[in-house]
Parts: C-alpha cells; structure tokens; sequence
C-alpha cells in the first residue's frame, strides 16, 4: 500500500478560498478508497482549530532553525474521517483573518516564513528524521504554499520520500525577495536557474515544479497551455522540458453533496425522469431575488470571482442585451470593485430582469445550480473549474470558453452531438464579448425547443465527474514517482 503525505494549505469544509480546498477535501477520501494510506497536513488556522473534534499532540518541532518552535497534533477531517495532521504554530498561524492575506486583504508579510514552515515539517515527516512512526512512501504538494517541500527533501540526505508537485493555478506563484533563501534553511545552490530562482526572485513554486520527482495539474488541456507563452506565465520552458513527468488530471466532485435528489439547501428535490422541482427552484429563486417571476423565462446563472480571469467583464458588457432576449440574470460573486459596482449598477436599472449579490452564501450557489437554466462560465482561462460540473449534474447546461478544464469537461451542443450523446454545453472560441453573446443567443434558441432541451438536460445529467477516476489517475502518478525519481543537474 502506497503512503501518501498530502501537504496542503487549506482543506474543505474545514478552511477554503477556492477549488484547492475543494480538492484537498475530496482527492484524498476518494484515494483512501482504492486502496491509497494517505494523510493530509494543512496548518492550524483558527478556523480548522473551531471546526475539528478531537486531537492527539504527536510531535513538537523545537530545533528547526529559522523557524519558531512548532507542534503537530492529528485528528480527521470531519466529513470524510480521513486522517489530519494539523500544524500548530500560533505566533505564525492563530491570526485574523484569511489563511493568505489580512483583514484588509494584504498578503502577510511573513507568508514565506508561514508556509516555509509548512513546506519544511512536511519534508521532515518523509525523511528518516520523522518524529512520528508513519513516513510516506511520497509527498503530493499543492501549489506554490508547498513548493519547497521537493527542494528540502532534494537537499536532505536523510530524505526518504518522492514527491508529487500539482499546480493548481499557476498565476499563484509565490515570488519572494532573494534574501527570503537565507531565512528557510535552504542551502545558496538552490537559488539558481536550475532551482528555486525565477527572474531576480526566490519561488516557491519554481522549486516545487524543478526538484518534484513528478508535475500534475488539474486537467490536460491546463497542462498544454502553461507550456505555452501566453498561459506560461514565465514558466512555460521548464513545464516543456519536462513534459514526460508532467501529467494534466481533470478534477471530480463530491457527487452526494452535489445531487439534486437530496441537496438540504434547495427548496425541492428532483433527479432524472422527475424534473418537476427544477421548475420549483427557479420560482423560488427567480421571488427571492425579485425578478419576475416566469417558469418559461431563460435564467441565467453565474457563481464566480469578479475578476477578468473570468471573463465577467465580458459577461457585464452584453448583459444589457441579453435582457432584449426576455433573458434574466443572477450573479453572485465578488472581486474587482470595478465590475462589483457595475453589477450594482445594471440590477437598479433592470431589477426585474438583473440580480446580483456581492460576497458568497454556499445556499444560495446551490440555488443557483438548481434553479438556473443556463450557467455562464466565460473564463479567459480556466486550470479545471468546478460549477461547469455542478451544472452538468444539475441539469443546468454551461456555457464556456474553450481554455482549460472547461474544454475537457464541456461538449458544445449542435445537432451532431446531441444526436450522438455527448453534447453537455455550449462551447465558444475567441474570448470576445460578441462570441459570448451570439453563444448565449444560440443556447437560448435551444432552451425553446423543449425537445432538445430536454435531450440535452438528460445528457448533462448522465456525466460522471466522481472521485474516483482521477484517484486512479493520481495513484499511477505516485507510483511513477517511485519508479522514476528526478536526477535534477
């Protein structure tokens, strides 16, 4: 059985900004259930300390140089029971705040001090200096917060672990001052071309992406992208040259927390073949939100960041002509406070017709998924996404841009593939607001043929994104590290 330590820097449900979580939450139950020993370390913020039951102190890191003194302590994660470590350092970690940034929404200053530490005890615990009786086989590290994990464990004689580097979204890289090399322990040869330097800078991730026995990320299409230019943001050579240990796996999803036939925070219930409570979803959300109330009105769904990676300023654009198409619009999500003051503003001049809601409610982004016809994902770039397979299994078609996880999980419909049975989705090419514009208008033309519409809905829902396919994937990426460790010159 293949031991698997993996280092994370947030976990679902326990502290989450985005999809990482979601997949530190959901891989490493699925990976328990073929057959994989795997750990998760997350640190202790004082979210996870409020949410997590009981816990055993294991270990205490008094000695590490650099770093101020530190506990482990393990308990489980409380929805799946799959084994947490918890790093405790409260001068580090028990702080206000996000598990990245301050109140204010600055970067902490010490962010390399933070995870450095994260990244240094995970190295330990696969090594023969591992306080605690269990070392992994591997180390699978996720993004730049675990980035050095590789690099330690490079440099350390006593290393007895592979590692695994995944990268969620390469735009997060992890960039520090060089003198940052000086305060992590980390020997001067690492900081160079072939090593942890990048352009001037130390990198978490560029460390984690050279010394990694093996690269993943989060879907093939991603994993071709960023070895080009314009996705690559500067890292695109060294993706290249090591493409034959660079392996994209498109993400799951928790397909009992998403399931219209139980969901607790919809209003009604429905599945395949009895669709009735769809219709009752979208009423209700259409007089929550105080639109106009009409069953036979397209809804149009967004659940995102308001950030130009997603495309909603494009989105923002045509909204006023998609009105003209009797079409209404829920958004909610929140970011660049230029577009959030837009959003405000097109919902007090159309407020039958536009409703936005600043900031997050996990509800009401499962009302959404429910109660929508159409799910609007316009990302100029897109490492997996996650609601265009929410939507799917809601029976809410996504309309996407053709970039990333959303090309490999979204199949354009037309009269061919609606025929054959693979259709799930409107796809558009050329990231422009009228591209966007005349696919929405082509996938309102559909919605009023309720023949295909409801071929293309049974389709939807008969997509499997489950776990457990890309548990597999990622079992045969731990045994390739094992196999075929890196040899970095």
């Amino acid at each position: 059985m293949i031991k698997v330590l993996f280092a994370t820097s947030e976990v679902a449900p326990l502290i989450k900004t985005g999809g990482l979580a979601d997949v530190s939450g959901a891989l490493p139950a699925a990976l328990r259930a073929i057959g994989v020993d795997v750990r998760v370390l997350i640190p202790g913020y004082p979210q996870v300390w409020a949410q997590v039951g009981a816990v055993q102190s294991i270990a205490e890191f008094t000695h590490l140089a650099g770093f101020p003194a530190s506990r482990l302590f393990l308990g489980t994660i409380p929805n799946n029971d799959v084994p947490l470590l918890i790093l405790d350092c409260p001068v580090l970690f028990q702080r206000n705040g996000g598990p990245y940034q301050n109140p204010t929404g600055s970067d902490w200053e010490d962010n390399p001090l933070r995870f450095g530490l994260l990244s240094k005890v995970a190295a330990l615990l696969g090594s023969d200096n591992s306080p605690i009786e269990w070392i992994p086989d591997v180390v699978h590290c996720n993004d730049w917060q675990t980035g050095l994990v590789p690099a330690y464990l490079h440099f350390d004689p006593a290393a007895r672990a592979r590692s695994v580097m995944t990268v969620h979204n390469l735009a997060f890289q992890g960039n520090f001052a060089p003198p940052t090399l000086s305060t992590l322990g980390l020997p001067a040869q690492s900081f160079g071309v072939n090593g942890a330097e990048f352009y001037g800078h130390f990198s978490f991730l560029k460390a984690g992406l050279f010394f990694a026995d093996q690269l993943t990320t989060v879907s093939p299409t991603y994993a071709q992208e960023i070895q080009q230019a314009a996705l690559g943001f500067g890292m695109q050579g060294l993706l290249h040259t090591r493409a034959a240990d660079f392996t994209g796996i498109l993400n799951g999803i928790d397909m009992d927390e998403w399931n219209p036939a139980t969901d607790h925070h919809l209003p009604a219930h429905y599945k395949m073949g009895k669709m009735t409570g769809k219709k009752v979803n979208k009423v209700a959300l259409q007089t929550q939100l105080g639109l106009t109330v009409d069953e036979t009105i397209p809804l149009l769904g967004v659940v995102s960041r308001l950030t130009h990676q997603k495309g909603l300023d494009l989105l923002l654009e045509i909204a006023p002509r998609l009105t003209e198409l009797s079409a209404q619009l829920v958004i909610l999500g929140s970011g660049d406070a230029g577009m959030q003051q837009t959003a405000r503003d097109l919902a007090a001049q159309y407020p039958d017709k536009i409703a936005v809601k600043i900031g997050f409610s996990e509800t009401l982004s499962h009302q959404i998924e429910a109660g929508a016809d159409l799910f609007i994902m316009p990302s100029r770039f897109e490492p997996c996404g996650l609601n265009q397979f929410y939507s799917q299994r809601y029976g809410t078609p996504p309309v996407v841009h053709a970039t990333g996880g959303l090309a490999d999980s979204v199949v354009d419909c037309t009269a061919e593939t609606l025929k054959d049975g693979t259709a799930s989705g409107f796809v558009f090419n050329g990231m422009t607001a009228e591209n966007l514009y005349q696919t929405i208008a082509r996938a309102i033309s559909v919605y009023q043929d309720s023949r295909k519409w409801q071929t293309l809905r049974k389709l939807c829902m008969n997509k499997d994104f489950r776990w457990e396919t890309s548990a597999e994937a990622y079992r045969q990426v731990y045994i390739s590290a094992l196999e075929n460790p890196r040899s970095p010159e």
